[in-house]
């Protein structure tokens, strides 16, 4: 298991937005963007049950840990981008793991911009 390490480390949204360039081929932000991307949208992503996006085909893994009651706050994101395996075994993100603390830290704070789940 990855620590969660970056909650020490200040992230900062204008660097995440670049570190975001390695999840934007698959993910948006964009809450008018209507593509059918590979990964769900992440626009609201704060505070949102996973697998809660309507009509997106999640796989079991994540459907079962939706069912578990994973919910991404910023402890779960953190764990999941550090390393998805071990947070959803079977997962279909294939991206390689975000191992450099401040990194994480700055893309869990941009991710927090696109706005908390249900507001």
């Amino acid at each position: 298991m990855v620590p969660a390490t970056s909650f020490a480390v200040e992230g900062d949204a204008g660097r995440g937005e670049r570190v975001f360039q390695r999840c934007y081929s698959c993910h948006s932000v964009d809450p008018n963007d209507k593509s059918k991307l590979q990964g769900p949208s992440l626009h609201r992503i704060m505070g949102r049950p996973a697998a809660a996006i309507p009509d997106f085909e999640y796989s079991d893994a994540m459907r079962g840990k939706a069912a578990a009651g994973l919910v991404w706050d910023a402890a779960a994101l953190d764990r999941f981008i550090a390393d998805p395996e071990s947070l959803v075994p079977g997962t279909r993100m294939t991206t390689p793991p975000l191992r450099d603390d401040q990194e994480r830290a700055d893309l869990i704070a941009y991710l927090t911009l696109a706005g908390p789940y249900g507001h």
